[in-house]
């Protein structure tokens, strides 16, 4: 069984054998929620690619001391996977945060899609990009990622067409597509930009941008998925032929 994860944004010049503090909400989760006490194990990673395990040494209700018994840090994994997420109606942009953190997706864009029901003005953007970023991080913790996602600012159409041409393999879902998402050439290194649009669809401006920057439309099969799944099992089958090998 994989050791409980926390959050330390310290880990850079750490090395077996130091102490090191956990504070704040982090140290409260583990002591108080968790009930993590001295002599257990537990990682701590810093988002970036370095995880630490570490022997609890002390508690109390705001802070754990540790010993840290391995350091260890990996480059991210590719191809990169970019998925560039309609703002869909609900709660269902978290769920959708939360699964394509969970399968390992590198960079979630919410995007403003022409037939996105929800509108993002300034202060409803700040609360729901904070939403986004609080529920990719607990999702990365809880799927012991050392890598953590970033959920980029959101963005118009015009900016979803300027990353699709940055591409190396770009997508967009579409049910009315005629290729398959499986005919797609999938290199090993590189980025993969996936376009999800809104419970409405994407529009036929929309998809007329996208395949003038090189980005035919696609679809996954017979059944039309919920613009909350459909990008998790995009990603998933696009990693089972790369990462997942």
């Amino acid at each position: 069984m994989s050791l409980p994860l926390f959050v330390h944004p310290g880990l850079t010049s750490v090395t077996t054998g130091d102490t090191v503090e956990l504070s704040g909400e982090e140290a409260r989760h583990a002591v108080v929620v968790k009930r993590i006490r001295v002599g257990e194990q537990v990682a701590l990673t810093d988002g970036s690619g370095t995880t630490a395990t570490v022997t609890v040494t002390a508690t109390s209700a705001g802070s754990m001391s540790a010993s840290v018994d391995a350091v260890a840090s990996t480059g991210p994994e590719m191809p990169r996977v970019m998925v560039v997420q309609a703002i869909p109606k609900g709660d269902r942009g978290e769920l959708a945060v939360e699964m394509l953190t969970e399968v390992g997706v590198d960079v979630i864009v919410p995007w403003a899609a022409a037939r996105s029901v929800p509108v993002w003005r300034e202060d409803r953007r700040t609360k729901a990009l904070a939403k986004w970023r609080s529920t990719a991080r607990e999702a990365a913790k809880q799927a012991r990622r050392s890598w953590f996602p970033e959920v980029a600012d959101v963005v118009s159409t015009p900016e979803v067409v300027d990353l699709l041409r940055g591409a190396s393999v770009p997508v967009v879902l579409h049910e009315g597509a005629s290729g398959p998402l499986a005919d797609l050439p999938v290199p090993g290194r590189g980025e993969i930009v996936i376009v999800v649009g809104p419970e409405g669809g994407i529009s036929d401006e929309e998809l007329a941008a996208f395949a003038a920057a090189g980005a035919e439309p696609v679809r996954m099969g017979t059944s039309v998925l919920r613009t909350s799944t459909a990008g998790v099992a995009a990603t998933a089958a696009l990693l089972a032929r790369t990462r997942w090998r």
